[in-house]
């Protein structure tokens, strides 16, 4: 029998979101939303000059599983390059499809349970999917003003 889909560990993670509000000026910000229940995860981003994640804020309107696993995110973000985000995103959704190995990503096997739960990864992605997307586009923003100053 598989575990609980929200077990305590799940539920605490969802009610303590770190960054849990959005940067005032980004330079980078990305929204996704998952079709199948609603949710929704905007995640702001600002990079320190070595191209690594230096500010991340978050708005989080999703199910306890979107809300975890933004948890997750947020508490590991700053400090990653846009192409860390890409690859965790990219291990993250193999993982969850039963195609590749668990995420390195701190605290990530506490989502364990979902991977029986096929109809749950687009919220479990939200985060990670947004942080990717967010981190490019300040990366993105910040080649710009390099170029033009």
């Amino acid at each position: 029998m598989s575990a609980p889909l929200y077990n305590t560990d799940i539920l605490r993670l969802a009610a303590s979101i770190p960054f849990h509000q959005r940067l005032p000026n980004p330079q980078g910000s990305a929204e996704r939303r998952s079709p199948i229940c609603g949710s929704r995860v905007t995640v702001d981003v600002n990079l320190a000059p070595d191209g690594k994640v230096a500010e991340v804020g978050l708005l989080v309107r999703a199910c306890a599983l979107g809300q975890a696993s933004s948890s997750l995110l947020a508490a590991a973000v700053v400090g990653r390059t846009p192409a860390e985000l890409a690859a965790e995103r990219d291990t993250l959704t193999a993982w969850l499809a039963r195609e590749g190995a668990q995420p390195e990503w701190p605290g990530v096997a506490v989502l364990a349970p979902v991977l029986d739960y096929p109809a749950r990864h687009a919220s479990i992605r939200l985060a990670f999917e947004a942080a990717a997307a967010a981190a490019a586009a300040a990366e993105q923003a910040a080649m710009i003003e390099a170029t033009h100053g």
